[in-house]
């Protein structure tokens, strides 16, 4: 496990310069790396008790052994390291996860540790020019993070996977979950990555290794060059007129087009139907009273207008479980899971608007006590029950539209609460100290919303 701590400052950031003391602390990180190799002698038990044993030896022994030489100096002055016990903890959760796939475990470990170590060791010393969205980043730091994390997860799923897995279809897999966790990793947040990273590595990777062997049937399919045809169209319509009715901004207008056209490739018009009317039920929603809320200063900036950043967030989760219902032989799961993920937007949107709008009463989940309205993590009854509205039309449409039998319905609006509840717990704990920001929070409600309609499946399928 890492005996050095992760950077606050994000990992392929663009100061000039590597130090020594850098350079050993992303060595140490790299090369603890390398354990991920005996993941495929150990199984799952022995690997997580590796993995906890490791984590009582960074918390407990090494900084009394000299570890703390290997601090920097903001966490010699705080007395503690966080880095040395999030990264055992990390791959712990990842064996955990994924105990019946530990291929998946040891390749997301290989991206935590030769992605974001590489990204470092690049970024600092050759990383010049910044990312737009993250000056605390380059260009060359992330390329780095993809070519290395890449590299890194698809040695380690055929290494761990002997035979499963061509070699060609590894290292696809691997370079495009290390291109998500770049991604990832390089948005400005406040909280250490080196947990929620590996994690959502790791469950996207094990969507892409479900594919295995179905891409030839799909790009053979009958009509697939007419359906990507007209998904262009109607996306590139729609992302038109978003924009002339000012509900998106630019960047929103390219983002948008994409997830649309994505949604519509790969879940056909029936996956589409459910993204256009959660954009119309949030867009409804944020219109409604738009003056009031504008005069309360609880109304969306730009007019109301959503950028890409927004358009990721809330349908980024609904794109992939697209993909996975096109090319894994489980339609209904996912079926189940791209309702709610799209539930849980649609539920956080409208009742996030509706409760600004005519809550009488708003209080925070976490004290039960009053607090003015626009309050992160504040929820009202008429929030809520415009909430549950939205996702029983979403959840109901999923089940008209023939994605999972009626019973579907019930589970997809639990899930949308489970998600919107997490959501305004989370928000109340941690946004308001800037440690996630508002798209953040969207991208894990829907998450959630989407892994608590999918566990369902089992009940759902016939």
């Amino acid at each position: 496990m890492e005996t050095v701590s992760a950077p606050p400052a994000p990992s392929s950031g663009v100061r000039r310069g590597l130090s020594g003391g850098e350079l050993l602390r992303k060595v140490v990180h790299m090369s603890m790396g390398l354990f991920a190799l005996s993941l495929r002698w150990l199984g799952p038990f022995w690997g997580a008790v590796l993995a906890l044993t490791a984590l009582a030896f960074n918390l407990f022994l090494f900084p009394r052994l000299g570890g703390r030489r290997l601090w920097r100096q903001h966490e010699v002055s705080r007395g503690s390291s966080i880095g040395i016990v999030l990264y055992p903890l990390a791959v712990l959760i990842l064996i955990l996860v994924f105990y019946r796939r530990l291929e998946v475990a040891a390749a997301a470990w290989g991206i935590l540790a030769f992605g974001d170590g590489m990204a470092s060791v690049v970024g600092m010393q050759f990383g010049r020019r910044k990312l737009p969205w993250n000056p605390g980043k380059s260009w060359l730091g992330s390329i780095a993070y993809v070519f290395f994390g890449g590299m890194a997860a698809a040695a380690l799923l055929l290494w761990t996977a002997p035979g499963q897995y061509s070699p060609a279809f590894a290292l696809t897999c691997g370079l495009v979950t290390a291109l998500l966790a770049a991604g990832l990793e390089s948005l400005p947040q406040g909280l250490d990555d080196n947990i929620g990273v590996p994690l959502l590595s790791g469950l996207f990777l094990l969507g892409l290794l479900l594919t295995q062997g179905r891409w030839d049937d799909f790009w053979a399919q009958e009509g697939l060059a007419t359906r990507l045809l007209l998904a262009a169209a109607v996306n590139a319509a729609l992302a038109g007129l978003a924009y002339a009715a000012k509900t998106v901004d630019r960047s929103g207008l390219v983002v948008g087009f994409l997830v649309g056209f994505s949604i519509f490739a790969f879940a056909g018009w029936q996956g589409f139907l459910i993204l256009l009317t959660f954009f119309i039920i949030g867009s409804a929603c944020t219109k409604i009273g738009y003056r009031r809320k504008a005069a309360a200063k609880l109304a969306q900036e730009k007019g109301g207008r959503r950028g890409a950043r927004h358009a990721l967030a809330n349908a980024g989760v609904g794109m992939a479980c697209a993909l996975f219902l096109a090319l894994t032989p489980h339609p209904v799961l996912f079926g189940l899971a791209l309702a709610g993920a799209f539930a849980t937007a649609a539920s956080d949107t409208a009742s996030s608007e509706i409760g600004q709008l005519l809550g009488r009463r708003t209080f925070l989940l976490t004290t039960f006590r009053p607090v003015p309205r626009g309050t992160e993590g504040a929820v009202s009854v008429e929030g809520t029950l415009a909430g549950v509205i939205a996702s029983l039309v979403i959840g109901g449409l999923g089940a008209l539209l023939g994605l999972y039998p009626w019973l579907g319905v019930a589970f997809v609006a639990v899930a949308a609460f489970v998600g919107t509840t997490f959501e305004s717990l989370v928000g109340a704990a941690l946004e308001k100290r800037n440690l996630l920001d508002n798209e953040a929070l969207n991208f894990l409600n829907t998450l959630v919303g989407a892994l608590v309609a999918a566990a369902f499946a089992p009940l759902v399928v016939p």
